[in-house]
């Protein structure tokens, strides 16, 4: 019953100036965000290739209030493709962007948005990458989708997410499921009402079953969002019942979650991603960590007692 509460407190400024000023808040974020700018990231990612690991990366920052902070967000992803370019790593590293980011909620948010998140897939795609458009609250979702669907266009290895506690979820699966296409399922991290989510976490883990079955059986490529054992044996059980091959469908988990779960599943020979995000506007996505799971409250409460 913590998360919504959680959840409440990632809008909340008072909270925000709460938590940022607490001496032991920055040692604990650096468990999920290792890093403040790119150079802070790169030896992450030389570290987490090295062993066998793939990585999809997100600079942190949603609350995004002119058009000029939605520029440098794009900018913030292209100098990060850069360094990737450098690295040459290729497909073994590629983004994750919140359209919240590059304006969708601005005045002409929709137009604002696919301007500027062309370029950084073009600029993906031109290293040998590729970018996934998270799902963000279900009131952008319809803009989301639309500007996939325009992306894939002309970058059709394009990924977009989606999220087992929307009732809408199960259609949009069947819609997407379709050869060349990648889909990251997550259960959901956004407070959503009764009228559209499920509310109970039974409900979440069978539509999260339901939903990966289609997308097991179709055409494209399944991305697993999760860190729950029950859900990565079904969807192990899933993908060997739809015939898949271990390069036709990944894992992926977040960065200091679970991280000896990520080696266990790449040394099986399966593909696994570290969701790896990286900035300074952390809280945010800190804050929907603790939500998410309340092994990472408590690890964060027993922190911050222990420095108190």
């Amino acid at each position: 019953m913590l998360g919504p509460v959680i959840l409440a407190a990632s809008r909340s400024d008072r909270m925000r100036r709460l938590i940022s000023a607490a001496p032991v808040t920055k040692q604990v974020v650096d468990r999920f965000i290792p890093g403040e700018t790119v150079t802070d990231i790169v030896p992450i990612i030389e570290d987490l290739t090295a062993k066998g690991l793939e990585l999809t990366m997100d600079v942190v920052g949603e609350d995004i209030t002119t058009p000029e902070q939605a520029t440098a967000a794009r900018d913030a992803y292209l100098a990060l493709i850069d360094h990737i370019k450098d690295l040459d790593l290729g497909p073994r590293v590629e983004m994750s962007v919140k359209l919240s980011m590059f304006g969708q909620a601005l005045p002409g948010g929709h137009e604002l948005a696919l301007a500027n998140v062309r370029p950084v897939v073009e600029a993906a795609a031109a290293i040998g990458t590729t970018v996934t458009l998270d799902a963000e609250d279900h009131t952008t979702l319809d803009s989301m989708f639309a500007i996939h669907e325009e992306l894939r266009k002309d970058f059709p290895q394009t990924g977009c997410v989606i999220q087992a506690y929307l009732f809408r979820t199960e259609a949009d699966a069947r819609r997407l499921a379709e050869a060349g296409s990648r889909v990251r399922l997550v259960k959901g991290a956004y407070k959503e009402p009764a009228e559209v989510a499920y509310q109970n976490k039974h409900e979440i883990d069978k539509a999260y079953v339901r939903i990966l079955k289609t997308l097991m059986e179709g055409e494209g490529y399944p991305m697993i969002g999760s860190h729950d054992p029950r859900l990565i044996s079904i969807a192990q059980e899933l993908a060997r019942t739809a015939g898949r091959k271990l390069d036709e469908y990944e894992f992926q988990m977040l960065y200091g979650i679970r991280s000896d779960e990520h080696l266990r599943l790449a040394a099986e020979g399966h593909r696994m991603r570290v969701y790896t995000a990286y900035g300074t506007d952390w809280y945010g996505y800190f804050m929907r960590r603790l939500a998410e799971k309340p092994a990472n409250l408590r690890f964060f409460v027993r922190s911050m007692l222990s420095r108190g």
